[in-house]
C-alpha cells in the first residue's frame, strides 16, 4: 500500500462516517476531528503503521490499541483531518474504521441523541464520547467531549 492509497482509505472512512452521522443526526456541519482505521490482521497493522509513521508523528502513545499520530492535513468531505490512529487488529471491531466529529454543543447533542437507537455513551478517564453504530454501515461515528485535538492540547 502507498501513502496515497492510505489517504484514499481515510477519505472513504470519513465519507461513510459522515453519511452515518447525517442519517441519524441533524449535525450536518459537524467537522471531522479524528479518524481511526481498524486493521484486520497484524500484517495490515504493521504495513499501515509503517506508511503513516513516515509522514506523521506520534502525539499520544498511551492507548493500548495503537498510537495516535498527527499527519499532514487531508481534505475530506467533512473538513481537514490531521489526527489518525491505526488500530491494532481486534475481533470486536470487524468494521473498517471510524471518524470522530466535533459538535457545537456536546451537552445538547448528548441530551438529544443518547436515548436513540444506535447511540451509546462511553466514559473514559478525563473524557467521554458518544458512539453511533448502524449495522448498515462498515464504519462508526463518535462525538467526543472534549474533542481529541483539545484533549491532546493541539488547538
Amino acid at each position: 500500500m502507498t501513502y496515497e492509497k492510505l489517504e484514499t482509505l481515510i477519505k472513504d472512512i470519513v465519507e461513510q462516517s459522515t453519511t452515518l452521522k447525517n442519517k441519524h443526526t441533524t449535525e450536518k456541519a459537524a467537522p471531522v476531528n479524528y479518524v481511526c482505521i481498524f486493521t484486520h490482521s497484524q500484517n495490515e497493522y504493521d504495513t499501515l503503521s509503517k506508511i503513516v509513521k513516515e509522514r506523521g508523528k506520534v502525539v499520544d502513545d498511551s492507548t493500548p490499541s495503537g498510537p495516535i499520530l498527527q499527519i499532514p492535513p487531508i481534505q475530506t468531505v467533512s473538513g481537514a483531518v490531521q489526527l489518525l490512529k491505526i488500530r491494532k487488529h481486534d475481533a470486536d471491531h470487524p468494521d473498517r474504521g471510524d471518524a470522530d466529529f466535533t459538535v457545537a454543543d456536546y451537552n445538547k447533542f448528548k441530551a438529544t441523541y443518547l436515548s436513540k437507537p444506535g447511540f451509546k455513551l462511553i466514559e473514559r478517564n478525563g473524557f467521554e464520547m458518544i458512539e453511533l453504530i448502524d449495522p448498515e454501515f462498515e464504519v462508526r461515528a463518535y462525538f467526543s467531549n472534549p474533542p481529541l485535538d483539545k484533549e491532546l492540547g493541539l488547538v
